[in-house]
C-alpha cells in the first residue's frame, strides 16, 4: 500500500511543541514567527523533515500558514480547510483566519505592535510573499527579521532528515521532447526577456526540463534540487551527488553541468559579480536567492517561471499517455465501484477499507507508480470535509441512506489521473438528489463551453456554480486546477477559480472540472474529471474560432442521484453519451460481471 491510515497529527501538537518554539523565538529575541506550510522548494505536498506547519499546530493539510507570536497564534487556512482546521488544532492555543479574507500580511498589519521582531525564514518564503510582509512591517512599524536558522528546527527534536531519493530518466517516448530541445525553446524565451540566465526552483520545472523523475515527495514523482537556464541555451543542474542513478548522466548528455545542490549559492554570486541579469519568478523563488543575487550584484528580471507554460501545454506524446492512463484507471475505478454496490449491502465497508480496496485495483494493472494524493474517502458527514484524510480515529461505516465521496488518483508513468465520484447509499433523500444534479448541471456546462482566445478560467468558474447560485447555494473552492503529466496532481498556472487569475487557458493544458456543495455534519459532493483543453476551431455561422474541452476521465456518474426532471434536454445528452463513451471503452477491458454492472450503471436516461 502506498498510503497508510494513521493519524500523522492531533490536537495536542500545538500544547506539546509551541512552548518550545516559544523559547527559541526568545533566544533570537525575536517576538514572532511567520510559518508557511510551504517548503523550500514551494511545494503543495512537501517532505516529512518540512512538516514545520503540522509540528507547531497539528494541522495537516496542504496549504495554510501559521504566525505565532509570545501571546497568541493565528492559523490562516483556505475554504477547502475551514472544517478540517479546527478539528486538528486546539483553540486554546489558535485563533482562525480565512486566508482569502486576511492573509498574514494584513493580520500582521492591523496587530503587530511598533517595534515588534517578526522572523521568517527566507528560503521557506518567496519574493512576492516577502514584499507583502515587508509592506506590512514599513505600515505598522515592526521589524521584519530574516533569520539564519529556523527556530522551529531547533526546537524539533525528533525531525525528520532530509530526502534522499534516486533520480532517474523520465522516457523519451513518454516525454515527447528531448531536454535538449526544452532547454534551447526555454533559452529563447529567457533572452527575449532580456535576461543572461533564469534561475529555476520549482521541482516540477526540473524534472520536466530535464526530463528526469525522482521520489522526495510522497505523491509526486519529484525530485529537489534547483537549475540555472542560461540565455545560450546551456544548463546547470544543483541536485545531490546521491541522487543521482547510474543511468543519469548519459541521459542528460554533455551539455548539462551537474553540481551538488549545496553549490547554488555560490553560483548565484558568481553571477552578480559578473552583472549578470537574472530572472527570477518572484512567486517562487525563496527570497533568499534573490537577496544573494542582488547583493552580488546581479540585475533581478522578474518574470513567471519560463517552463511553466510549456510544461503546461502538453505534447501529443504526453496526451496520448494521459488518455491511456486514463483508461487505464477508468478501468479500476469501474471495478472499484462495482465492488462497492455489492459489498456495500454488508454493512461492513468503511473508509479504509474502501481506499485500500480502490488501490489494490489500481495497483493491479501493474503501472502504478504511487498515488496522485491520499485518498479522500469521506463516508456520510466526513465528506463534507473538502480535503478530508481518513485515519484509524475518524474512519467511519459507509451507512444506509447516505452518500460517500471518494476523490483519488494515481501517478503512471505516462499521466497523471485525479477523479471524485460520490455515490448514493441506500436511497437518497430529494435533496441529495436536488444538490447531486445541480452540481451535475454545472459539471456538464464546464464541460461542455465553448470559449475564444484568451479565455481564463477565472471567466468560466460562473458557469459550474449558476445552477448552484440558482438555488442560494455555493461551495469554497476552485472549480479547476492544472494537472501534470507523471507530475504534480496540482499544476499551474491555469486555474478554474472565482478569485482572478490572468492566465488563459491554452491548447494541451490539462485541468481538472470539479463543481461540489456540501452541507456539514451531513453529507458532500463532488464531480470531478479531468479535461484537456483543445485547439481552436471554427463555429459554424461564427466569426471567431473557439476553443472547447475534451473529457479524458472515464468512469460511470452515480444515476441513482440524478433527478432527470432538472435535467435539460442537452444536459441528457451530454450525460448519455459520456456514459456510452464509458461502456464502450471499458467494457472490453472488464470481466463479465464488472461489464453487465455498468452497462446497468451507464444506461440511457
Amino acid at each position: 500500500m502506498f498510503q497508510t491510515f494513521d493519524p500523522v497529527s492531533d490536537r495536542s501538537f500545538a500544547a506539546n511543541h509551541i512552548p518550545f518554539l516559544r523559547e527559541e523565538l526568545k533566544q533570537q529575541n525575536l517576538d514572532g514567527f511567520v510559518i508557511p506550510h510551504d517548503d523550500e522548494y514551494q511545494n503543495e505536498y512537501i517532505p516529512a523533515y518540512a512538516e514545520r506547519l503540522m509540528w507547531v499546530s497539528g494541522f495537516s493539510g496542504s496549504a495554510g500558514s501559521a504566525i505565532v507570536l509570545q501571546n497568541k497564534a493565528i492559523l490562516f487556512v483556505d475554504g477547502r480547510y475551514t472544517l478540517q482546521a479546527r478539528q486538528q488544532t486546539d483553540n486554546t492555543f489558535f485563533a482562525y483566519e480565512d486566508v482569502t479574507d486576511n492573509p498574514p500580511h494584513l493580520w500582521l498589519k492591523e496587530n503587530a505592535t511598533q517595534g515588534m521582531r517578526i522572523g521568517y525564514d527566507p528560503m521557506l518564503h518567496s519574493t512576492e510573499n516577502v514584499k507583502q510582509l515587508s509592506k506590512a512591517a514599513r505600515e505598522a512599524e515592526f521589524t521584519l527579521i530574516a533569520i539564519d536558522a529556523n527556530p522551529i528546527d531547533a526546537a524539533w527534536d525528533d525531525q525528520p532528515p532530509k530526502p534522499c531519493a534516486l533520480v532517474k530518466p523520465h522516457p523519451l517516448n513518454l516525454a515527447g521532447q528531448s531536454s535538449d530541445k526544452k532547454c534551447a525553446e526555454v533559452a529563447e524565451t529567457i533572452a527575449k526577456a532580456g535576461a543572461d540566465a533564469a534561475l529555476i526552483t520549482a521541482p516540477p520545472s526540473i524534472a520536466w526540463l530535464f526530463n528526469i523523475r525522482g521520489g522526495d515527495v510522497a505523491r509526486s514523482p519529484l525530485p529537489l534540487g534547483r537549475a540555472i537556464i542560461y540565455a545560450s541555451g546551456q544548463a546547470h543542474l544543483f541536485i545531490a551527488h546521491d541522487k543521482l542513478h547510474v543511468s543519469l548522466t548519459d541521459h542528460l548528455g554533455d551539455t548539462i553541468e551537474i553540481s551538488d545542490e549545496a553549490k547554488v549559492i555560490n553560483t548565484l554570486e558568481m553571477l552578480g559579480q559578473k552583472g549578470k541579469r537574472v530572472a527570477v519568478d518572484p512567486t517562487l523563488a525563496p527570497d533568499k536567492f534573490v537577496e544573494c543575487l542582488k547583493q552580488a550584484g546581479a540585475a533581478i528580471i522578474e518574470m513567471e517561471d519560463p517552463c511553466s507554460i510549456p510544461r503546461a501545454c502538453k505534447n501529443s506524446a504526453e496526451l496520448e499517455g494521459a488518455r491511456s492512463a486514463h483508461i487505464r484507471d477508468g478501468v479500476a475505478v469501474t471495478r472499484f465501484l462495482h465492488w462497492l454496490s455489492g459489498e456495500v449491502q454488508t454493512g461492513a465497508v468503511d473508509e479504509i477499507t474502501a481506499a485500500k480496496k480502490l488501490e489494490a485495483f489500481r495497483s493491479e494493472s501493474g503501472e502504478l507508480a504511487d498515488l496522485s494524493f491520499d485518498t479522500i474517502s469521506g463516508a456520510g458527514p466526513n465528506g463534507a470535509i473538502v480535503h478530508y484524510r481518513v485515519t484509524t480515529e475518524t474512519n467511519q461505516k459507509l451507512k444506509l441512506n447516505s452518500l460517500f465521496l471518494i476523490d483519488s488518483g494515481g501517478q503512471y508513468p505516462d499521466g497523471t489521473t485525479d477523479i471524485t465520484r460520490t455515490v448514493a447509499i441506500g436511497t437518497p433523500t430529494a435533496e441529495m438528489r436536488d444538490r447531486f444534479t445541480r452540481v451535475l448541471k454545472g459539471h456538464i456546462a464546464l464541460a461542455t463551453a465553448r470559449f475564444p482566445k484568451g479565455t481564463t478560467g477565472h471567466q468560466l468558474d460562473s458557469f459550474a456554480r449558476r445552477p448552484l447560485w440558482e438555488a442560494g447555494l455555493d461551495y469554497d473552492h476552485g472549480t479547476g486546477h492544472g494537472v501534470g503529466s507523471f507530475l504534480g496532481v496540482h499544476e499551474g498556472p491555469q486555474r478554474i477559480a472565482k478569485w482572478p487569475n490572468s492566465q488563459a487557458l491554452l491548447p494541451g493544458m490539462i485541468i481538472s472540472n470539479e463543481p461540489g456543495f456540501y452541507k456539514t455534519g451531513e453529507f458532500g459532493i463532488r464531480i470531478e474529471n479531468l479535461v484537456i483543453v483543445t485547439p481552436p476551431e471554427p463555429v459554424h455561422g461564427g466569426e471567431r474560432e473557439m476553443l472547447s474541452f475534451e473529457t479524458i476521465t472515464l468512469a460511470p456518474i452515480d444515476l441513482a442521484l440524478v433527478d432527470t426532471t432538472l435535467l435539460t434536454e442537452n444536459e441528457r445528452e451530454w450525460l448519455n453519451a459520456y456514459h456510452a463513451r464509458v461502456r464502450k471503452t471499458l467494457t472490453p477491458l472488464l470481466s463479465d460481471d464488472a461489464g453487465k454492472w455498468l452497462a446497468a450503471a451507464t444506461r440511457a436516461t
